[in-house]
């Protein structure tokens, strides 16, 4: 009879192990990319014992998430914006183009850029863990731009049959896609300008 295979167990994770494999997952997969990334060059990397890693996480990709939103939890809490909540200063454009300068700027920090990348090219041939990555980190962020969408609604600065889910994606995607794909570069004046267009429309008035 086979023997059952249990779930990792996240009760028994000792603070500074952790921590160490973090670091080290987020310091290999810039240095040689996801690829190259493994169990064993974490374990090694972080003191531990690879079994270690195997008792918390299932695979590398586990890993390397965890510790992505980990950073970026403390990346929150050292600006003091923990939980981080979306700016509503009754000017929509404003709150906007300040959220999105501040998303230009993680995505061209070099210590987010990587496990961005990384995480961002295996959830397109990863299926679970493109899933998880949207439930995650993802959709919580993009519910923001719904709330404060909704409140722009209710204040009478956006249409009320506009479907905010819909209406975030056209300063969000394009943003994406630009990064992802190198098409152009990622600065102020872009993102300024996708949320100028979004509200204000392309035709003429």
């Amino acid at each position: 009879m086979a023997a059952h295979q249990s779930a990792p167990d996240t009760t028994r994770r000792s603070e500074r192990s952790r921590r160490a494999i973090y670091d080290a997952a987020l310091a290999l997969v810039a240095e040689v990319g996801y690829p190259k990334t493994t169990i064993e060059g974490i374990a090694s990397r972080a003191g531990v014992g690879k079994q270690t890693i195997y008792r918390w996480w299932s695979s590398k990709a586990d890993v390397l998430l965890e510790a992505f939103l980990d950073l970026s939890e403390q990346a929150a809490e050292a600006a003091g914006q923990a939980p981080y909540t979306f700016p509503d200063t009754g000017d929509l454009a404003a709150d906007l183009k300040a959220v999105l300068r501040a998303t230009v700027d993680e995505l061209r920090d070099p210590v987010f850029e990587a496990p961005s990348r990384a995480l961002a090219a295996e959830g397109v041939v990863n299926e679970e863990l493109g899933r998880e990555l949207v439930a995650k980190l993802l959709e919580p962020q993009l519910q923001l731009y719904v709330e404060r969408l909704r409140s722009a609604q209710d204040a009478g600065d956006v249409r009320p049959d506009v479907d905010p889910r819909i209406a975030l994606e056209l300063f969000v995607s394009p943003l994406a896609q630009r990064w992802l794909q190198y098409t152009g570069p990622i600065t102020y004046d872009y993102t300024d300008t996708l949320v100028d267009y979004a509200l204000n429309g392309l035709a003429p008035r």
